[in-house]
């Protein structure tokens, strides 16, 4: 089976690689440096299964700029490129989608295209109207950033939809969903699969995101309310997930919940809300926004001259730190005067939103009066005592 996958971020590389073990995959990006490192078996992203798999494994995948020679003979192409939440038109900008459909449609494919990208409800069926390629399902994705890989070749579920009115695409769903089975390490037989229709299944990915956003929302604010009370939040934590409808995971307090996905995701989910009642999914996003302002206040309180920011990725194993919770918490800090400083040995410049970035974990440790961590490392060992974190578990 020939496969293209366009965008070489989490979703797409991981997927690439999933399917490069039984099937012919052209991996498409639009940057030259991500192709160069991924035909040289390096991965561009921090993800320890996506760097074990390409170095190691025998892979049937190469990498390209040149999107119409990988989409021209496909069978099937997967769009996984970024679509950003837009402020100010209250929506996903899905233009990378739109540029990539431009494509297809001009070197005249046939390929079946599978959307892996977070889109709006009622999207694909839109995108199919508006193009007039009617050849098109889509599949949400349920990974975590540093766990991307590892989650397709162990998935929660698998997910591939078709068009209400398109019952013959529903035979390219479940092909789709056997190749994608084909390459995981779970037994085929305890993976759980679904075919709803498009539409349904784009309200799948941004609920359960929702959902997992509203559980970081309640026990940051069972912590906000344990701090402000003088209680110990882990011993209150531990009680009540002890009940088994609740469960001891996903529960550990943080600076707010951040990533690519759970802030646009419920965003545009509200966006969605428009003309229907509703109050849950508000009060979400702006618990959020809340845990932001008492963070960086319990911080101010402190007074002091210099705040450090220990890593700007706020999660373990990720490179990534776009939409990142501490982002929020460091702009409220210096709207007071408060110097910031952020030690990110990922990041390029020597500045971040006119914050100094310091590469030397020493010089950043001396340097600052309070650390903030969103997840505590050992390498803060030795300096537990200017280190913030509401971290009680140290996991994510």
């Amino acid at each position: 089976m020939k496969i293209a996958v366009a965008g070489t971020g989490y979703v797409g590389l991981s997927n690439a690689i999933l399917l490069a073990q039984n099937n012919e995959v052209t991996a498409v990006d639009i940057i030259q440096e991500k192709v160069n490192l991924i035909n040289n078996k390096k991965s561009p992203i921090i993800d320890k299964e996506i760097e074990e798999y390409l170095e190691t494994k025998d892979l049937n995948l190469n990498a390209t700029t040149d999107g119409a020679s990988a989409y021209k003979d496909a069978d099937f192409i997967i769009i996984s490129t970024p679509t950003n939440y837009n402020p100010d038109k209250n929506y996903f900008d899905t233009s990378s989608i739109d540029t990539v459909m431009d494509i297809i449609k001009e070197c005249g494919s046939t390929a079946t295209v599978v959307i892996k990208s977070t889109v709006p409800v009622g999207y694909t069926e839109k995108l199919r109207e508006d193009t007039g390629y009617l050849n098109m399902i889509f599949s949400p994705e349920f990974l975590r950033e540093g766990h991307a890989l590892y989650d397709n070749l162990y998935p929660s579920r698998i997910v591939t939809s078709y068009p209400k009115d398109d019952e013959k695409l529903k035979d390219k769903a479940i092909q789709f969903a056997e190749l994608l089975k084909q390459g995981a390490l779970k037994p085929a037989d305890e993976i759980p699969v679904l075919h709803p229709h498009c539409t349904e299944a784009e309200a799948i990915k941004l609920f359960a995101n929702t959902y997992l956003a509203l559980r970081v929302a309640y026990f940051n604010e069972l912590d906000t309310y344990a701090v402000v009370r003088g209680l110990n939040t882990k011993q209150i934590i531990q009680g009540i997930c002890l009940d088994p409808r609740i469960g001891d995971f996903y529960n550990n307090p943080s600076f707010g919940y951040g990533g690519y996905c759970l802030p646009k995701d419920t965003k545009q989910l509200l966006a969605n809300y428009n003309n229907v009642p509703q109050n849950l999914i508000r009060a979400i996003v702006e618990s959020n926004v809340t845990r932001k302002d008492f963070i960086a206040d319990q911080i101010i309180a402190k007074k002091p001259e210099t705040v450090g920011v220990y890593r700007l990725t706020m999660k373990a194993n990720s490179d990534n730190f776009r939409q990142s919770s501490i982002q929020g918490v460091m702009k409220r800090i210096k709207a007071k005067g408060i110097n910031v400083v952020v030690y990110e040995p990922t990041y390029k410049g020597d500045n971040f939103f006119n914050s100094e970035i310091i590469k030397d974990l020493n010089s950043f440790k001396n340097k600052c009066d309070i650390i903030l961590a969103n997840r505590l490392t050992d390498e803060l060992n030795d300096v537990k005592d200017k280190v913030y974190t509401r971290d009680l578990y140290s996991r994510d």
